[in-house]
């Protein structure tokens, strides 16, 4: 293409009358150039199109107090060398910050949402119930429009809620950062209410002119599994959900987004019930969605959890079909932007993050008694993962936990613990150590408080307390046959973990059949075909060992180590199937109710001890390796034979067989009866 400069000096050296049409002719042709240069780089993909109005949300969920990156396998996704750091709200921090400049740099507006679960898993949760908000201080930092309430905000209860949402700034801060909650009712008198400590919905006005109405929910599987929520009720997601939609619409709201903690299941149903909803930016069931499930016209999107990954969903809305487009690939964005070594820390956050990590070695120091100063101080070491999969099965982080439970609490106490049992839902992840140059993995204290630190207890300290309580050898057979009931209907949450003991049983006699119309599952109560005690001192091991059998009809009192929390629903099964009726007890074999569960807490400290307690103290006693640091031993890199699932004829199938039986038998018989009466009739014939 020809220089504008050279073809006006060209244009300047011809004759007068010939040079004007020529020169007129070279401008004419310059400005073409330029024209469509300009319609080529508007038709480029990626650029919205005439009218419409762009803008891009960025979003995550599920961070649960992960402050610090941590440590992921390959296995779970992570391509590259075996042991990798992901995560930390410092990269977060600037991943965000590159995006916001380069939208910036093209005119297009950023909104920042969370799905809730900011709080509860890793140890810098536990400042909450002490006199500190840092994840909730440290979104405001970051820039989040909007935040929803999920179900571990709840994990020191709703007092304690109000109480960090009060430190934080709020009602006030709702100016920086919208708390959403829309499906929640919290008493009049409850600060949460009184206060205004959340909203119900709120809409952004973008630089471009376009409204945003967002409004925030908790799903029905999140409340199911809240650990204490007061008083507070909740109310059915896709009515509130259609009047949250009529009151931003009545705002003059061009989009609606739906801010859900809620699980893409849930998430898709809201979306069929309630299709006026645009975009669902979901949390939960810790999702990483590469790309959206469309489900209608809804957008719904989630960014997996513990800050791996920051979501990016780049849209445009044209005003005059009122209609939201996806613009990532056109503009070959990533849905998901990895939280890895490509971002440096941002140095205020950063700086931010290190205060509360002293503030928390403080607080973990006076819960140890000077044991522990420094969360990130190696506990143990190991030259394999831990590994808390697959799920709905045995494994070696399971057998980890509930060796530490039963065996730590044994010694703490001075007295024998027969079983111990633990839920997948409470066991966060695996034990994956970090890789340090000539050494074995570093698995620190902050890595195991991760997997094995919810909950909080009547003592006001963090952690699910540790409980003792007293069963029959029938009721430890009743709980059996509980967890393979709770496998098959509420999944892998529910898979309890055993130390103590191994048993068999068979998957296809856990339910009989699902009655018709109800679609009510029918237990057997007879899934369990083997189960033996282990007699021996220490560690279960794998393999042969000292075991008695349990036997139906055992009355003998065996004691079990659990939390507070799996304590709290045991005894509900019963009450639907008094076949599997489960009492706990105290030494005298004398009930204990639930509401007098403090007498079944094992003191410690001056406090209750807690189940992260004896985790982090079992993996302190192991042998020391060749550098004096605690060593885990090869028991703990396989499963031991403790829960084994066998095939054996299926009980269905002798129903069936006696109904079968049973049919044939009146067959026989109706038969038998229909040739005497022919027989007779012929008879009477003949006479």
């Amino acid at each position: 293409m020809l220089d504008f400069n050279t073809m006006k000096k060209y244009s300047n050296s011809v004759p007068t009358v010939g040079g004007r049409v020529l020169r007129l002719s070279l401008v004419l042709a310059a400005v073409c150039s330029v024209v469509i240069v300009l319609l080529i780089i508007a038709a480029r993909p990626g650029e919205v199109q005439s009218g419409e109005l762009s803008f891009t949300i960025l979003h995550t969920n599920d961070e649960h107090s992960a402050l610090l990156p941590h440590t992921l396998t390959v296995n779970e996704g992570i391509a590259g060398e075996d042991h990798y750091r992901i995560g930390g709200f410092a990269r977060l921090a600037m991943a965000i910050e590159q995006v916001r400049q380069e939208k910036q740099v093209q005119g297009e507006p950023v909104l920042l949402f969370n799905a809730g679960d900011f709080l509860g898993g890793a140890a810098f949760g536990w400042l909450a119930p002490h006199g500190y908000s840092p994840e909730i201080k440290l979104l405001q930092e970051m820039g989040y429009d909007a935040v929803v309430i999920g179900n571990h905000e709840y994990d020191y209860g709703p007092d304690t809620l109000a109480d960090y949402l009060l430190r934080a700034g709020y009602p006030g801060a709702h100016q920086e950062t919208v708390v959403l909650a829309a499906n929640t009712r919290a008493p009049e008198d409850h600060p949460l209410a009184s206060r205004q400590l959340y909203l119900l919905d709120q809409v952004f006005e973008l630089k471009n002119g376009l409204k945003i109405g967002v409004f925030g929910l908790i799903g029905e599987d999140a409340i199911n599994v809240t650990a204490d929520t007061g008083e507070l009720e909740f109310q059915d997601q896709s009515q509130v959900a259609r009047d949250a939609l009529s009151r931003l619409e009545e705002q003059g709201a061009d989009v609606i987004v739906a801010v859900t903690h809620s699980g893409v299941d849930e998430d898709r149903e809201l979306a069929r019930d309630v299709p006026g909803i645009d975009i669902i930016v979901g949390g939960h069931c810790h999702t990483a969605l590469d790309e959206p499930v469309m489900e209608g016209k809804t957008i719904i999107v989630q960014a997996g959890y513990m800050v791996e990954f920051l979501g990016q969903l780049e849209l445009a809305y044209d005003p005059a079909g009122e209609k939201v487009r996806v613009r990532n690939e056109e503009n070959e964005t990533p849905f998901l932007l990895p939280i890895d070594d490509r971002f440096e820390p941002h140095p205020g956050i950063a700086s931010l993050v290190d205060a509360y990590k002293e503030k928390l070695d403080n607080l973990v120091s006076e819960m140890t008694d000077g044991r522990f100063e420094d969360i990130l101080a190696a506990v143990a070491r190991s030259d394999f993962e831990i590994t808390n999969r697959p799920p709905l099965q045995e494994t070696p982080a399971g057998n980890f936990i509930t060796d530490a439970m039963r065996l730590v609490t044994e010694e703490v106490s001075g007295e024998r613990m027969d079983v111990a049992i633990q839920a997948n839902g409470s066991i966060r992840g695996s034990f994956v150590p970090v890789s340090e140059a000539g050494k074995p993995g570093k698995i620190s204290f902050y890595d195991i408080t991760g997997v094995a630190g919810l909950g909080y207890g009547d003592d006001v300290y963090p952690g699910y307390s540790i409980i003792t309580t007293y069963l029959t050898g029938e009721e430890l057979l009743r709980l059996l046959e509980v967890a393979a009931l709770l496998e098959e209907l509420m999944g892998d949450t529910y898979f309890l973990q055993f130390s103590g003991l191994r048993y068999s049983y068979n998957p296809q006699n856990i339910v009989l059949f699902t009655i018709p119309f109800m679609d009510q599952p029918l237990p057997s109560t007879r899934a369990v075909v083997e189960a033996e005690l282990y007699s021996g001192e220490g560690v279960q091991p794998a393999g042969e060992g000292d075991y008695q059998p349990l036997e139906k009809g055992d009355e003998t009192l065996y004691r079990l180590v659990t939390d507070t929390y799996i304590l709290s629903f045991l005894p509900m099964v019963g009450e639907l199937l008094p076949g599997l009726e489960i009492v706990p007890k105290n030494a005298a074999g004398e009930p204990v109710p639930l509401e007098r569960k403090e007498e079944l807490t094992v003191p410690h400290r001056g406090r209750e001890l807690k189940v992260w307690e004896t985790v982090v103290e079992y993996a302190a006693s192991q042998p020391p390796g060749e550098d004096g640091v605690p060593a885990i031993p090869e028991l703990y890199s396989d499963t031991s034979g403790r829960i084994n699932q066998v095939s054996t004829f299926p009980l269905v199938a002798w129903i069936y067989l006696g109904i079968a039986a049973l049919a044939a038998g009146f067959c026989f018989l109706l038969r038998r009866r229909w040739r005497r009466n022919k027989m007779k009739h012929h008879a009477s014939f003949y006479r």
